[in-house]
This record gives structure tokens, C-alpha cells and sequence, in this order.
């Protein structure tokens, strides 16, 4: 029922979000309001019992990685003014409102470990705990880092029309994204420790959404797609891809002589 009642609100905050986008067409709500989802879902949570540091912890997690990328991602696109993704759809009721129906959904499910976890009245603050934290800090940092060094590079008017193979992303070709999945299996982790064991089999659900989402579906494929659009005919580009790792951070292979 918990989880139910969770689905609902985050359908509302994404409809009443949709509504308002929709009438001045604009995308500056889209990312603002998947942050938002998150933080209302967390709070939701965290006043179904009794305040405990376990549960405050778990909040703050929560919350602390919504405001960087929420704020991230509004300040980037309150720049561009637009997001070329939804130049498709944004006229289209039906089809914009497809994906703020998307996004309810994913944020709900993303989120399935934390609110099943917050729900609990009780929550052990151990060593299994504690690597869950490790775990989620590494990945806000290294999420953090790969979108302030690319956002920085493609600001930059000399990188115009060059892709970026500095700083974490000459170890990998998207390390923006393995700090996404890092963050929901420290989530994941840290949640287990309050959780039965079918609770923490259904919690599963979150980290494996968000890695299969990013991993085979709206994330690396598509971005890999654009970029061999781009610049798949340049042997400089086919040799970076040819020796930096997709996902994980990894010393570059050598070079062939």
C-alpha cells in the first residue's frame, strides 16, 4: 500500500509538471521536476516513522544527490534555453505526456529500495551500512566530476564540434553514468540492512531499472549512436573508442603499433 500510495504522488508531481510545460512548451520543468519527484518521494518516506539516524541518513542521500544533478541539470538547460530531445514532442500532448508518464514511473521504481527502506521503523547502522554510503558517496563524486568536466569542455569555444577525452572520460566514455548506477546500489546496499529478506529481493528492482535504463536503453546506446553519427569517420575518434572503456574507469588500452 506504502509503494501504491508513492506511485500516486509521483504521478501527480509529473502531471501537474506535464500540465504547466505543455501550455508555455518549454523543457526548463523536466529535469527540475525529476529532482523534485525524488525529494517529495523521500520526504513521503520519511514521515511514515519515527525519525532515526539510519532513516535521516538514508533521506539525506536522497536528497543531496537530487539537488547537485537537479541543480546541474536546470542551470544547463535555463543556459541552452532548450532541449533538442524534445523537439519531437513538445507540441504533441500525447506524446510529451508519454514521457512525463515515463518519468513518473522510473523515478518511482528507481527509488523502491529507498522509500521500502524508509519505511521501516528500524535500521541497522553497521558495516553494511556504512559501505552503502562508500559506495553512494564514490558515485556522487564521480558523477559530479564527469558533468562539471563535460559541461565545461563543451562551453569551451575552441572544443567546438570535438568530443571530450579528458579528465574522467579518458578513462571512460561515460563516467557520468557509472556514477548514476554507483549511486542506487549504495543506495541499495545501505537500504538492505532494514530490510526482510523479500523486501530486499523486490529492492533489487532499483539498481538493476537504472543500470539496464542507462546500460541498453535511453543512456549509453543512444549517446553512442549520436556519436558515431558524429564522428564515426575520424580515426581519431574510432581509436579513442577503440581504447577507452564504456562504462568503467579503466587505465586507456595501448596503442598498436
Amino acid at each position: 500500500m506504502f509503494l501504491l500510495s508513492a506511485l500516486g504522488v509521483s504521478l501527480v508531481i509529473n502531471l501537474a509538471m506535464f500540465l504547466v510545460a505543455f501550455r508555455f512548451k518549454t523543457d526548463r520543468l523536466t529535469d527540475a521536476s525529476y529532482a523534485v519527484t525524488f525529494i517529495v518521494l523521500g520526504l513521503f518516506g520519511l514521515r511514515a516513522a519515527p525519525l532515526t539516524p539510519f532513516r535521516v541518513i538514508l533521506f539525506a542521500m536522497v536528497a543531496v544527490w537530487a539537488v547537485r544533478l537537479g541543480g546541474f541539470l536546470l542551470y544547463r538547460i535555463w543556459r541552452a534555453g532548450k532541449d533538442s530531445r524534445f523537439d519531437d514532442m513538445r507540441g504533441s500532448f500525447w506524446k510529451f505526456g508519454k514521457f512525463w508518464l515515463s518519468q513518473a514511473l522510473a523515478v518511482w521504481v528507481i527509488l523502491i529500495a529507498g522509500m521500502l527502506a524508509l519505511w521501516q521503523p528500524f535500521g541497522l547502522l553497521g558495516v553494511v551500512a556504512y559501505a552503502g554510503l562508500g559506495i553512494w558517496l564514490v558515485g556522487v563524486c564521480i558523477e559530479a566530476t564527469a558533468d562539471i568536466q563535460k559541461y565545461r569542455f563543451t562551453r569551451n569555444p575552441k572544443n567546438k564540434g570535438k568530443w571530450i577525452a579528458t579528465g574522467l572520460w579518458k578513462y571512460s566514455r561515460h563516467p557520468n553514468y557509472l556514477g548514476e548506477i554507483l549511486v542506487w546500489v549504495g543506495v541499495y546496499v545501505y537500504a538492505c540492512t532494514a530490510l526482510t529478506v523479500p523486501q530486499a529481493l523486490l529492492a533489487e528492482a532499483s539498481p538493476i531499472f537504472i543500470a539496464g535504463l542507462l546500460l541498453f536503453v535511453s543512456g549509453i546506446p543512444i549517446l553512442e549512436k549520436s556519436s558515431d553519427a558524429k564522428w564515426g569517420k575520424l580515426a581519431a575518434y574510432r581509436a579513442y573508442k577503440k581504447r577507452t572503456s564504456i562504462l568503467l574507469l579503466w587505465p586507456p588500452k595501448k596503442r598498436s603499433r
